[in-house]
């Protein structure tokens, strides 16, 4: 899809400041402390190893667009320059989410945000036990203003994305075996009814493509599943037959099963007239998206243009890398979130570090084409003490509750940013849509050079509790120009992307001491190339080599 020129609306650097400083899930753990003698450490980036085009930082729109969609302006206006605005997190791909949807009859049950409206219109008196009345070529079975609340943020953002996708957390209850779309009553059993699948597709596919015809945007890639191999969702129903068990849509789809989709999906893609492609599969670890990818047949695997992986479990990483490689296929982490904290705070660093350390380990491993919040907003309602946990949790970067009404105001109904959201920022403004990610010797660093070729991005994470001295080694690079410099901007508790005096290359290498728990984005002007083993940079300093 041709790259899109993309609209602006700036944030000023002082309203981003001023809040960055106001007050299904992974739980990490925090970043152990490092020893208070933090070592000196150098880092080489090395561009004779770089991978593809990177194309950019994202999220999924659910749940908190749902949530929002309908809030007074100010108040999702201003979460929207947060999000997209360059002086925010600067995000240029969005995932939206196509809701399956409950029977009429069920009450709601799903946590805020969670009930997404499906694009299907049943038949007045349908219940739960109506099952076999969706026609998919019948309009009247569909519902073009399905959804307004997230497609208000389709339209708000639609000049800012350069990559859509949409996606499925479950199929529509007409289509599952439970009835509902939380989950099977076994949460290991196929969800999705297998006389379901060609219905399921064409679902899937015709909500795309009135998306894209409603909103004048063209979707690029379709994911039908999300973490589909696994036992995570499951619906419970309490003494007056309601469902009580399960707060978010999803589905057990087994690899079997997957492949019978992705082939109903494709034909029902062309069909619909969109030129979206089909990613897979969304699965929530590597493990087991590896265990799946390993068991569709080639065919299959033919009609998968692109693959998705979470990182909420990162043993494997490398294996994905290498079968997205063997597969000549572009590979998106496509979600993950977590907590890194100790209950809900504003201030600690470590949930910031350790987004960053999670971020480096995924560049560095995984080698992705883009990187993908779950959803870098949260409901502060949910996240304070006594929401999903006691001491109450760190999700998300931005925080505001998913219970304001019309009446609220950004007084009434505050925006708050994390320690997350600013060390986010050191990685989605400087490693830019267009640059390409390098080899680096060190495991608290990624690089990256520039799309032009003329300059490069180090991002380090200092976690320990005391300062350290980094030395950027740029000695991999083929040419060093006598202006070259590298400017460190730091992310710390003292200063939220401070913007350091650029300290001038001299023999290769140019040296800054970053704070203690910070994230600092080295940025490289002035070098390219790649040099020659044995060889020394062409570079014009006049100063001796380093002789290691």
């Amino acid at each position: 899809m041709a790259r899109r020129t993309r609209t602006r609306r700036l944030l000023g650097a002082v309203g981003i400041t001023a809040l960055a400083t106001g007050a299904a899930l992974l739980t990490a753990p925090p970043p152990k402390a490092a020893a208070s003698a933090a070592a000196a450490v150098t880092v080489r980036p090395d561009p004779s190893y770089r991978q593809q085009e990177f194309q950019g930082w994202g999220t999924s729109l659910a749940w908190f667009a749902n949530a929002t969609g309908d809030y007074p302006e100010e108040i999702r206006q201003k979460l929207a320059r947060l999000l997209f605005d360059d002086e925010g997190l600067a995000l240029n791909i969005a995932r939206y989410n196509i809701g399956g949807g409950n029977a009429p009859d069920v009450r709601d049950y799903l946590r805020p945000g969670g009930a997404v409206e499906g694009w299907w219109k049943a038949p007045e008196g349908t219940t739960r036990d109506d099952i076999d009345w969706w026609d998919p070529e019948d309009k009247a079975d569909w519902n073009p203003d399905a959804d307004a609340t997230q497609r208000w943020w389709v339209d708000r953002i639609k000049n800012d994305i350069d990559h859509w996708e949409t996606f499925s957390n479950s199929p529509p209850w007409f289509m599952t075996e439970s009835g509902y779309v939380s989950g099977g009553f076994d949460a290991s059993a196929d969800q999705l009814r297998t006389g379901s699948v060609d219905d399921f597709a064409a679902y899937v596919a015709g909500a795309t493509k009135r998306l894209e015809k409603a909103h004048g945007i063209k979707v690029d890639t379709v994911d039908p599943f999300n973490e589909p191999n696994t036992s995570y969702w499951s619906t419970r129903l309490g003494p007056d037959g309601q469902p009580v068990g399960g707060r978010q849509e999803g589905a057990h789809v087994g690899p079997g099963l997957q492949q019978k989709v992705i082939r109903a999906l494709a034909p029902a893609l062309k069909k619909s007239k969109t030129r979206a492609k089909i990613s897979a599969m969304d699965e929530t670890n590597p493990g087991i998206f590896a265990q799946n990818w390993n068991s569709y047949p080639a065919d299959v695997r033919a009609l998968v243009a692109r693959m998705n992986v979470h990182t909420y479990g990162t043993g494997g990483r490398t294996t994905v890398r290498d079968l997205a490689k063997a597969a000549g296929k572009p590979l998106w982490m496509s979600e993950v979130e977590g907590d890194w904290g100790d209950g809900q705070d504003f201030e600690d660093m470590r949930p910031g570090l350790g987004l960053a350390q999670h971020i480096v380990d995924d560049l560095r491993e995984l080698e992705p084409r883009a990187w993908v919040f779950w959803q870098p907003v949260e409901d502060y309602d949910n996240m304070k003490p006594g929401g999903e946990s006691a001491k109450g949790g760190n999700w998300g970067s931005i925080q505001l509750p998913f219970s304001c009404t019309s009446k609220d105001t950004l007084a009434t109904c505050p925006i708050r940013t994390n320690t997350k959201f600013d060390t986010a920022r050191n990685f989605t403004h400087h490693i830019k849509p267009g640059d390409r990610l390098i080899k680096v010797d060190d495991t608290s660093s990624a690089a990256a050079v520039s799309r032009k070729g003329d300059g490069a991005t180090v991002v380090h994470v200092n976690s320990a509790t005391s300062a350290r001295t980094v030395t950027v080694d740029l000695s991999k690079f083929g040419h060093i120009s006598p202006q070259a410099t590298v400017t460190p901007v730091v992310t710390s508790a003292e200063g939220k992307l401070e913007r350091h005096d650029a300290i001038k290359v001299s023999g290769a290498r140019a040296t800054f001491t970053v704070p203690a728990q910070s994230v600092t984005s080295f940025v490289v002007e002035g070098v390219s190339g790649v040099a020659r083993d044995g060889q020394r940079p062409a570079d014009v300093t006049g100063l001796p080599r380093d002789p290691r």
